[in-house]
């Protein structure tokens, strides 16, 4: 795949448990932040942060993620299968990328301009693993509230969720449920 517009056609949602054992390269990690870091940015503020966990990392976050669910969630709506989804989804993936913002301290640009640009970052991201096949997946669960009790975030950081990567095996089909563009535009001249 070489051509944007059969890479931005082709970027799918790929889950952690659709991923194979292959490694990814540090290499391909590298480029792949390189890219991200050529997203838009009003007043340059550049406010999207990244943690890169793999090895023992991603087993600590699952284990941490999995212990504040358990510590948060009343006994009645527990979920043994959401619990283990949590640990699994951290072993599957061969890396997983904290998406964090870094609010302006001197706040020149609304708060959502920075989100935009940190969302943006990440299409750059997925865009990178769409060309390559390699498989992504962005989730933002209720838990990246409690990730400042994991992470030494700086001074108006915080998540706002993980980006799961991994290979997987391409006879699987990634069909999309996109509706067609023109049903959602209004032309005005």
């Amino acid at each position: 795949m070489s051509n944007i517009d059969e890479i931005i056609r082709q970027r799918r949602s790929v889950f952690p448990p659709q991923y194979n054992d292959k490694p990814i390269a540090k290499e391909f990690i590298i480029k792949l932040l390189e890219n991200a870091n050529w997203a838009p940015t009003h007043r340059l503020t550049e406010p999207w942060r990244f943690k890169v966990l793999q090895g023992n990392a991603k087993d600590k976050l699952g284990k941490f993620l999995s212990d504040t669910y358990t510590d948060i969630t009343t006994d009645e709506a527990f979920s043994p299968f959401k619990h283990k989804k949590i640990i699994n989804n951290c072993k599957s993936a061969q890396v997983i990328i904290a998406i964090c913002i870094q609010r302006d301290l001197k706040q020149r640009v609304p708060e959502w301009e920075e989100i935009a640009s940190t969302a943006m970052a990440v299409q750059n991201m997925w865009l990178t693993c769409a060309a390559n096949d390699v498989g992504c997946y962005w989730s933002s669960p209720k838990l990246i509230e409690y990730m400042g009790d994991f992470f030494d975030f700086e001074e108006g950081e915080r998540c706002l969720g993980f980006f799961y990567m991994g290979y997987y095996d391409k006879e699987e089909d990634l069909d999309s449920k996109r509706g067609a563009a023109m049903e959602k535009v209004k032309w005005l001249e």
